[in-house]
């Protein structure tokens, strides 16, 4: 019977230990185990080599681990509890996060409960269990900072995900920190591991390459959902270094190594996809979403200024002949001038926002003139969420801004010589600009321009309500 040598017993000794045995007395059982088969493979006229490979192969990459696994299961009471407490919790997460989508979309209750609860178990059940299971199987302490800091990641990821769609605040924090453990620390520690494995020297650029991809793909992402500039050229980028340079080198690699598709392959092909596909749709789609969130409110305060513009016409035009027609003109008057100054710092914003910086569009398409004004056609804004036009136009100290405050003053003056008592208090409480735009603005707070054309489009409504309420009040007077 053919014998191994002393070097080729090192050489099973040295792969084996790379498993992370912790079992000082399964890893001489499971080295005797492996050369045993060794040597029956080479009985057939095989060289070690490749008798080697062939029981690495019958084995698999991870049979060696299941072996700890199940002696930790049947000999470790802790070790058995806190598995089945991470079998447990991950599959009861899962499944009630699906059915929180799944209500979710259809708009049934108790899909924020069910939401709640299952990233709960997750995060607080699932990841901590899991990162005792990794660590009792492993005891490796040059891996303990990649374990915590790609669980501290995922909890946090989970955290803000829920915080994100019930729209609780402090999500952007969340997703922050999330980002921040991935980018920081996962990823490099990753990264550091792979360096050090001493049999894959030739794949170290891509490895590094890889590293690059996910951590730009990763920021991309974060600044796409907090809606921050340069989302869309992180994510480009990410993609171009995953999916151009990284995976097709590494797959070259892996031919010139392997005659047959391994497993690990499949999940890299499938791991491409996952962060390819979505990411793409994301970057499409994601802002369009938003958009649309906007365009019913929009197109309904428009409606509704159409609505009430000619209601106030027709009563005017009832009372033409009366002597109530000249105060009712009066106020239709200053009610326009009020309402076609906002229409001019909407017709700036939609310039400036379709423009260059520092040169404005003269006559955008998104802007059609009509005979009761310009009607801003939203859906065709190709920057809605551009953060100059607020800034440029809205916030107090603005030319626009300071115009727009004196015009309301005046108004709530004028309408004090028409009312008295509570009357006045209720209108004039309605023209504070206050009611819609914001007095200050408080520290790292953006807002962008559909936020700020809705702001005004509120406050036209208010001003044709008031309008109509003026008109009525005045001419059931005379």
């Amino acid at each position: 019977m053919p014998e191994l040598s002393l070097h080729h017993i090192d050489q099973i000794t040295s792969d084996i230990s790379k498993q992370e045995i912790t079992f000082s007395h399964l890893i001489h059982d499971l080295i005797d185990h492996v050369c045993c088969d060794v040597e029956y493979e080479m009985q057939k006229g095989l060289g070690f080599s490749e008798a080697y490979r062939n029981v690495k192969q019958k084995m698999g990459s991870r049979r060696i681990k299941e072996i700890q696994e199940e002696t930790l299961y049947a000999v470790d009471t802790k070790y058995r509890h806190m598995k089945n407490t991470m079998k447990t919790s991950g599959i009861a997460g899962t499944v009630l996060l699906g059915f929180a989508a799944l209500f979710k979309i259809n708009h049934w209750p108790l899909a924020g409960t069910m939401l709640t609860l299952g990233a709960v178990i997750l995060a607080f059940v699932f990841i901590p269990s899991a990162l005792g299971v990794i660590w009792k199987e492993t005891h490796n302490k040059k891996k303990l900072f990649l374990f915590i800091s790609a669980f501290t990641g995922g909890m946090c990821l989970i955290i803000g995900t829920l915080f994100k769609v019930q729209h609780w605040p402090g999500a952007g924090i969340v997703l922050s920190l999330a980002a921040l453990f991935g980018i920081a620390f996962f990823i490099p520690a990753l990264l550091a591991s792979k360096l050090q494995d001493q049999e894959n020297k030739a794949k170290r650029p891509v490895y590094i390459l890889g590293a690059i991809g996910i951590i730009c793909y990763g920021a991309g992402m974060l600044f796409k959902i907090q809606h921050w500039p340069l989302a869309g050229v992180l994510m480009v980028l990410g993609m171009i270094v995953l999916g151009c340079v990284a995976f097709p080198l590494y797959t070259w690699f892996t031919w010139k190594e392997e005659s047959h598709i391994s497993t690990r392959f499949l999940y890299m092909v499938i791991g491409m996809l996952l962060i390819i596909v979505p990411g793409a749709l994301i970057s499409i789609n994601l802002q369009r979403a938003y958009e649309k969130g906007f365009y019913p409110h929009l197109e309904e305060q428009q409606l509704m200024s159409d609505i009430i513009s000619a209601q106030n016409n027709s009563l005017l035009a009832t009372y033409h002949d009366s002597l109530s027609f000249p105060p009712m003109e009066q106020i239709h008057i200053r009610t326009a001038e009020l309402v076609s100054y906002i229409n001019d710092i909407q017709v700036k914003m939609v310039q400036a926002s379709e423009g260059k910086p520092g040169q404005p569009a003269v006559s955008p398409d998104q802007i059609k003139q009509t005979e009761t004004g310009p009607v801003i056609q939203y859906s065709l804004l190709s920057n809605p969420f551009n953060l100059a036009p607020v800034k440029d136009f809205l916030l107090p100290g603005t030319i626009s801004r300071q115009g727009l405050d004196a015009l309301l003053k005046d108004y709530s003056g004028f309408i004090s010589g028409l009312l008295q008592g509570e009357d006045l208090h209720k209108i004039t409480s309605l023209v504070s600009p206050s009611n819609y735009l914001l007095v200050e603005l408080p520290e790292n707070r953006t807002i962008s321009m559909m936020s700020g054309l809705h702001s005004l489009e509120l406050m036209k409504n208010s001003l044709l309500a008031i309008e109509s309420n003026l008109l009525n009040i005045v001419a059931m007077r005379r």
